[in-house]
């Protein structure tokens, strides 16, 4: 049996009675309304008080920073497509009140406006959501990322190329200057010889008029007279290319020319992981179930000297220490761990090797030859080798790291290695066998072993696999955001802020 198809009635010109509200469209859940509520309850007035006045009317910087938080929401970080949506999409439509702000606006008050401001804001949203207790701020995951930057991948400066071109310049005026010496080698009178060290631009210019004025006269060789003309033609300007890039560089070992703050890094990209040397920035991060706390943005590729930047920041936008903080092998340091203490926070840090002791504990497997594991007689201050063989302390010395944290080391040596039947499996030194101790730093391991290991340790060294790399996850999956828009430090900070809130502030409509 046939039954008649009925379809809905379909009306292009049908009229309202009257005119639909935004409002009636936009669910009472909806995520937009989160954003359009806790944009309402921050405090932006030194974000207003960024405006000067007279001229013609401005946007409300209120509704500006709702449609970008939002954008983000949405994974829409390009202006022109924000520009777009406020003309499309019914959500910003009712977010901005049906303003219409072009692209140039928006980019004006995302890179410009909000480079000063946008930080107190994040931290203002994190405050809230601890309010409604989905955030703690006293125990805090903390892990780093790359993030690629909006740079050319083929113009670069490296730190090495331009230390090698300054020894050239140096070596070949040095052998000039010894051309100088053997064309006066029969003469009384010998130029007085330059200064080669710690030289500039101005003094290679000076040092090259210097030789052509002790070989004014002279009987010179074609090639060497090509190579002096060549060297004040182009030596000052390459020498205060250098020092000009040596100032951005600062202590770097490298940097995009498209965008000078941003360091060369090594990204795993492909599905094999192969690692590519690509401009980028490493950010530092801090969670607690799975919400953004902190972030801080760091131009370096280790991450174990960005700790403590990272942790002053945190305390000294919220006020207070965290009372645990949890990381990997990657922040292990006596540095790092000293700070901890200092600051009285309870550090899950591991340190390098902590995976494999593990595994060689369970497996029953160590080393007898390792330091660790020799006899330390403290009241004589003396080790002993597997021998049996007494190594006594030869002195100390200190030694202070890239970031300039003093360490000291204790060194002992044993009284004779000669014809011992265990010196090829004990050391491979052609003297008596030296072993170096750091106290402080054994101390500081042994501290954090005993927390790693325990109950509470465990508990934690597992959280963090599923706290602060799952943040990272959806930043770059979810939101797939894998490059920023932005160029230099300032404006990534926006950046990398807009994209923390709107993480939090989504993940936060879907637990209400």
């Amino acid at each position: 049996m046939n039954r008649k198809v009925v379809f809905k009635t379909y009306s292009q010109e049908q009229l309202s009675l009257l005119p639909p509200s935004y409002d009636d469209l936009v669910p009472k859940n909806h995520p937009v309304r989160i954003v359009n509520t806790i944009v309402d309850h921050l405090d932006i007035v030194s974000l207003e008080q960024s405006y000067k006045g007279g001229g013609t009317s401005s946007y409300h910087p209120r509704m500006l920073l709702k449609v970008i938080i939002y954008a983000y929401l949405r994974n829409l970080y390009s202006s022109r497509k924000i520009e777009q949506a406020l003309t499309e999409n019914i959500h910003f439509m009712w977010l901005s009140g049906q303003s219409k702000p072009d692209h140039n606006t928006i980019n004006d008050f995302r890179g410009k406006r909000l480079q000063k401001n946008l930080k107190k804001i994040f931290h203002q949203v994190v405050l809230l959501l601890v309010e409604q207790g989905v955030v703690s701020l006293k125990d805090i995951f903390v892990d780093g990322t790359k993030i690629e930057a909006n740079a050319n991948r083929y113009t670069f400066v490296w730190g090495k190329s331009i230390k090698t071109s300054k020894e050239r310049i140096k070596k070949q005026l040095k052998e000039l200057w010894t051309y100088v010496e053997k064309v006066y080698k029969d003469e009384q009178a010998i130029p007085n010889t330059p200064d080669f060290e710690a030289i500039d631009a101005d003094k290679i210019a000076a040092t090259i008029d210097q030789i052509n004025d002790a070989l004014q006269g002279k009987e010179i060789d074609k090639k060497v007279k090509q190579k002096l003309n060549y060297a004040k033609k182009n030596w000052p300007s390459n020498m205060a290319k250098y020092q000009k890039q040596e100032a951005i560089l600062k202590e770097r070992n490298s940097y995009s020319k498209t965008d000078t703050d941003a360091t060369f890094m090594r990204m795993k990209d492909d599905h094999m992981q192969n690692g590519q040397l690509k401009p980028a920035y490493n950010i530092q991060a801090s969670t607690n179930n799975q919400y953004l706390t902190n972030y801080t943005i760091a131009q370096t590729t280790a991450d174990t000297t960005t700790l403590k930047d990272h942790l002053n920041n945190h305390i000294e936008n919220y006020n207070q220490n965290p009372e645990t903080l949890t990381a990997d092998a990657g922040y292990g340091s006596e540095e790092n761990y000293t700070d901890l203490e200092d600051k009285h926070i309870t550090a899950f840090v591991k340190y390098n090797y902590f995976h494999k002791e593990q595994l060689d504990k369970k497996r029953a497997k160590t080393n007898p030859f390792h330091p660790d594991e020799l006899h330390y007689n403290k009241e004589t201050d003396t080790y002993y080798c597997p021998m049996g063989q007494t190594m006594t302390n030869i002195g100390s010395y200190k030694k202070k790291t890239k970031n300039g944290f003093e360490q000291e080391i204790h060194r002992y040596q044993a009284q004779n290695c000669k014809g011992c039947p265990l010196r090829s499996s004990c050391h491979k030194s052609k003297y008596n066998r030296i072993i170096e101790r750091n106290y402080n730093l054994i101390r500081l391991k042994a501290k954090a072993k005993t927390l790693l290991t325990s109950e509470q340790g465990i508990a934690k060294r597992k959280q963090r696999c599923w706290d602060v790399e799952a943040v990272f996850g959806n930043i770059k999956q979810n939101m797939n955001f894998k490059r920023f828009m932005l160029r230099g430090i300032d404006k990534i900070n926006v950046e990398m802020g807009l994209i923390a809130i709107a993480h939090n502030l989504n993940k936060y409509s879907l637990t209400i």
